[in-house]
C-alpha cells in the first residue's frame, strides 16, 4: 500500500515537471552546473555574450560579473529596463539593446567610455541621457524607431560619430548639436516630423548619406549644396517645390535614384513646380545644367 502510495506520488511529481515552462538556454545552463563565462565566445578579437530572442523580461543577474565581454547582444527580448549594473561592463564595445520596450538608459552609461557602437533602435525611447556623451570613442549610434524629440546639447562631445541614425522619432526640428558632429559620414533623419534644415547643414563637411524621407519639408537649404561629399541625398516624400540653383556642385551624386539603396539624388514624390518634373525626368545631368543656366541668368 505503502509502495503504491509512493509511485503515484513519483508519477503526479514527473507530471509536474513536464508541465513546468523550459527555461531559456541561459538559465538553463547556469542549472546544469555550467559556469556563466561556458556562454562567452572568445573571438580573434572580442570576447562576446549573445542572448538574443530569449525571451527575457529582465536581464539575469550573472551578466553583471562578466566584466570581460566587449561585445553584448541583448536585442529582440522584452527587457523594460537596463540597471545602473550595466556600467561595471567597461569594456564594452559593442552593445545591442534593439528590439525591446525600454523607456529610457541608466546614467552609468556614460560609464562604457570604450563603447564604440550602440544600437537601441526600436525601443520605447523619449529621452536620452547626457551622460551618454561620456563614450568619447562612439562611432556608430542608432536610435530610430522611438519617441524621442531632442537630444541633450552634451552631444556636442561625440567628436568621433560617424553614422547617426534617427529615424523614425518625433523630431520637429534637426537638433543643433548634431551640426557640431564634424566626422558624421552617415546621417539618416528619415520619417520625423522635420520642417526644414537650418542652414547650419554645410558644418557637416564629411556627410556623404543624408536621408531625409517623409518628412514635411518645403526647402532645401542653399548651405546644403556647400556639402560636397554627398554621395547620397534621399529628400523623398517631402513638401518640396523648388530647388537651389547651386545644386549643381554636389558634383558626387552620380544620377536621379530611385532605388533606396543607390547613391544619388531622390526626389521623388515631391510636389516640384514646373518645369522642375519634366527636367529631372531627364536625368541628373540635366536638371544640373538647368540649376547652372539658372543661376548665370538670374
Amino acid at each position: 500500500m505503502g509502495t503504491e502510495h509512493s509511485k503515484s506520488e513519483g508519477r503526479r511529481s514527473m507530471v509536474f515537471l513536464r508541465k513546468g515552462p523550459k527555461l531559456p538556454a541561459w538559465e538553463d545552463a547556469l542549472l546544469a552546473g555550467k559556469e556563466p563565462k561556458s556562454l562567452l565566445k572568445r573571438g580573434l578579437r572580442y570576447v562576446s555574450l549573445s542572448l538574443i530572442m530569449k525571451g527575457m523580461t529582465s536581464t539575469p543577474d550573472f551578466l553583471w560579473g562578466l566584466p570581460e565581454v566587449q561585445k553584448l547582444n541583448l536585442s529582440r527580448n522584452q527587457l523594460m529596463v537596463i540597471p545602473p549594473s550595466l556600467g561595471k561592463l567597461d569594456r564594452l564595445v559593442v552593445l545591442n539593446l534593439g528590439g525591446n520596450c525600454l523607456k529610457c538608459l541608466p546614467k552609468e552609461i556614460g560609464l562604457l567610455r570604450n563603447l564604440k557602437v550602440l544600437f537601441v533602435n526600436m525601443n520605447r525611447l523619449t529621452e536620452v541621457p547626457a551622460e551618454l556623451s561620456l563614450c568619447r570613442k562612439l562611432e556608430v549610434l542608432s536610435l530610430s524607431h522611438n519617441c524621442i524629440s531632442q537630444l541633450p546639447l552634451s552631444f556636442t562631445d561625440l567628436t568621433s560619430l560617424r553614422k547617426l541614425n534617427l529615424s523614425n522619432n518625433r523630431f520637429v526640428q534637426i537638433p543643433l548639436c548634431i551640426f557640431a558632429l564634424r566626422n558624421l559620414d552617415f546621417l539618416h533623419l528619415g520619417s520625423n516630423r522635420l520642417e526644414g534644415i537650418a542652414e547650419s547643414v554645410q558644418y557637416l563637411v564629411n556627410l556623404q548619406i543624408f536621408i531625409i524621407e517623409n518628412n514635411n519639408i518645403r526647402t532645401l537649404p542653399r548651405s546644403l549644396c556647400f556639402i560636397t561629399t554627398l554621395e547620397l541625398l534621399n529628400v523623398d516624400y517631402n513638401a518640396i517645390q523648388t530647388l537651389p540653383d547651386d545644386l549643381y556642385l554636389l558634383h558626387r551624386l552620380p544620377r536621379i535614384a530611385w532605388n533606396p539603396m543607390d547613391k544619388g539624388l531622390h526626389i521623388a514624390h515631391n510636389p516640384l513646380s514646373r518645369p522642375l518634373p519634366e527636367v529631372v525626368e531627364g536625368g541628373l545631368a540635366v536638371l544640373f545644367s538647368y540649376l547652372r543656366e539658372k543661376k548665370e541668368h538670374n
